[in-house]
């Protein structure tokens, strides 16, 4: 039976924390709306980029505006964004290239991210760099990018984060089960999500939220370390 690994992309994969907190306050001033701290940018990361910014905006779920000023401030967002991912606003953390290289071809891989999809498809580009064929050294990172099967982000999927849909869809375009996959990710909603899907879920504490509310999420693993993340990952590839 095939064996599987989606990962988030912000701050799980990539160290990416300041290039979506100055796009956010970009957006806000733009629109007059009160600038956010860091503290609250990491706290709201666990909402689709919707409503993370409707939030921001200083609307509720209940609100009758809040679906629409979501929509439009995340539309102005994700355009800004994604034009902003390079090497030194989006870069993997340390030691991730050698963990995705680590993992075996035999292994189907997969991304889940609550933001774009367009956005988690030039993060791994970004980080993955494409060498031209004709270079005469083949660089190993050029394989990166192609093997995940399946890149998902909020937008295109029928629901995000914390709910288990974009998992259940990532899975099916992996053709591996949900129980035989394992989800990585750094929010208390990609434990949330993991559990509901019925899989493992890894918890990284290198992101944007506290050992404390990743310990009160389903997690089944916490790393502190992308090499205890490593080791974690060998024994469910076996």
């Amino acid at each position: 039976m095939h064996t599987g690994i989606i990962f988030d992309v912000d701050g799980t994969l990539a160290d990416s924390w300041k290039l979506g907190f100055d796009a956010t306050q970009q957006i806000l001033e733009k629109y007059n709306i009160p600038l956010i701290t860091p503290e609250i940018y990491h706290e709201c990361t666990r909402y689709a980029t919707p409503d993370r910014l409707a939030r921001h905006a200083g609307w509720q779920p209940e609100d009758d505006e809040y679906v629409k000023v979501g929509k439009q401030l995340a539309q102005e967002f994700d355009e800004l964004y994604i034009g902003l991912v390079s090497k030194d606003t989006a870069s993997f953390f340390p030691g991730i290239e050698q963990l995705l290289h680590s993992i075996p071809e035999t292994i189907a891989m997969g991304a889940l991210t609550n933001a774009a999809e367009q956005y988690a498809h030039a993060v791994l580009r970004t980080n993955c760099p494409v060498t031209s064929r004709s270079s005469s050294s083949s660089s190993s990172s050029s394989a990166i990018y192609s093997r995940f099967q399946s890149i998902r982000g909020a937008d295109t999927v029928p629901k995000p984060k914390p709910a288990p849909d974009g998992l259940l869809l990532v899975c099916r375009e992996l053709n591996v089960p949900a129980h035989q996959c394992v989800y990585v990710g750094d929010s208390p909603s990609d434990g949330v999500s993991a559990h509901a899907a019925g899989m493992k879920a890894i918890g990284v504490l290198w992101g944007s939220h506290t050992e404390e509310s990743l310990r009160q999420a389903p997690f089944d693993h916490l790393c502190s370390t992308v090499e205890e993340l490593q080791a974690i990952l060998v024994e469910h590839c076996k």
